[in-house]
């Protein structure tokens, strides 16, 4: 990691509780910054930074997907610890499901935590960000540059948070900003676990296995290096990049292999 780039730098993870954003948390701390985490479960946040000094952390009951629970996260982040440099947008919902069968209330859902969620979270800390000529991160994925099959709402609200994140870019090519679109590829994380079915319910264990994906903790540290590194595109795994190259030079030949890559999970819904 690139020296001392986040001691005493203040870091705010959204999805705090498990999963990458989990990960991040410990590796900010191990690196010496300040970290505010945001996550519905309280529980899960605490044994999250147990060891950890009290004095370098701070926990905020957060749901992303309300407009009130952002504005009030980042106000009690900055009346802390009295700035913002990074902020990681890394809360997030998957689904597993045709679009055919899906309820449209699972699209929305994913669309106002991934999307929305990021939109206020940035919205509130912009001012601070912008005084700091710090980082925002959104956590993105392959599935922002190749729509997935069965992922329809989780693809939309990737394409829609990293055109949100490009324009931002954009916008503050004079200010200082900096602006991380960072795209995971499959990721030993609850995400998965945690994806919606059809309904709306919550599908359980995922079948795919965990040993052939990338940890969280070699994610969170390609993360961080690239915020030190103000990088503006960081895509993860062999896989990933060759998905995210094929589909700009052979877009229908890409879109046969996404298929049949898809429809070879067990229980897919297509195959």
């Amino acid at each position: 990691m690139d020296g001392d780039f986040f001691k005493d730098k203040v870091v705010l993870v959204t999805g705090a509780s498990s999963g990458i954003g989990r990960a991040l948390v410990s590796e900010a701390l191990q690196q010496g910054a300040f970290v505010v985490l945001a996550a519905r479960s309280l529980a899960d946040m605490q044994k999250a930074v147990e060891g950890y000094d009290k004095n370098r952390f701070m926990i905020v009951k957060t749901d992303v997907a309300k407009e009130s629970d952002c504005a009030r996260l980042l106000e009690k982040a900055t009346t802390r610890f009295g700035r913002l440099d990074v902020l990681i947008n890394n809360a997030g919902v998957s689904m597993r499901a045709l679009f055919a069968d899906a309820e449209l209330s699972v699209l929305e859902r994913l669309m106002q935590v991934n999307f929305w969620g990021a939109v206020y979270c940035t919205k509130y800390a912009l001012p601070h960000l912008l005084r700091s000529g710090g980082s925002v991160v959104g956590v993105s994925s392959i599935a922002g540059y190749k729509g997935l099959p069965a992922r329809s709402g989780y693809s939309a609200s990737k394409f829609a948070l990293q055109g949100f994140l490009e324009c931002l870019r954009i916008e503050n090519r004079k200010t200082g900003l900096h602006v991380l679109i960072a795209c995971p590829g499959f990721t030993s994380s609850n995400i998965r676990k945690t994806a919606l079915s059809k309904d709306g319910s919550m599908q359980g264990e995922f079948p795919r296995e965990e040993a052939k994906m990338m940890p969280p903790e070699t994610v969170a540290c390609h993360i961080l290096r690239a915020v030190a590194k103000r990088k503006r595109t960081l895509v993860l795994t062999r896989q990933g990049r060759l998905t995210v190259w094929l589909s700009k030079f052979f877009p229908a030949w890409t879109d046969k292999l996404v298929y049949d890559h898809m429809a070879k999970e067990p229980d897919s819904p297509f195959a």
